[in-house]
């Protein structure tokens, strides 16, 4: 069987990670989408976008946080 025909090692798309990734840190991922990324995801994959999910989310307090300060006047 060629990789082509076998669907279940394929990789997730993009979006499908991102998804993943973002519910991971709601702390909404279910165990089955959970085991799902173990089997067939990349891990270098969910890392990258788990390191820029994390550099956006603290860009965005601190951006928050700027403007609460700047509306303060402080």
């Amino acid at each position: 069987m060629s990789r082509t025909d076998d669907h279940d090692s394929d990789p997730p798309p993009l979006r499908r990670v991102v998804f993943s990734v973002l519910a991971s840190f709601f702390g909404v991922q279910g165990s089955g989408r959970h085991q799902e990324d173990f089997t067939r995801g990349r891990p270098l994959v969910y890392i990258a976008v788990g390191l820029v999910a994390t550099l956006a989310f603290i860009l965005t307090i601190w951006f928050v946080v700027q403007g609460v300060l700047s509306a303060a006047g402080a």
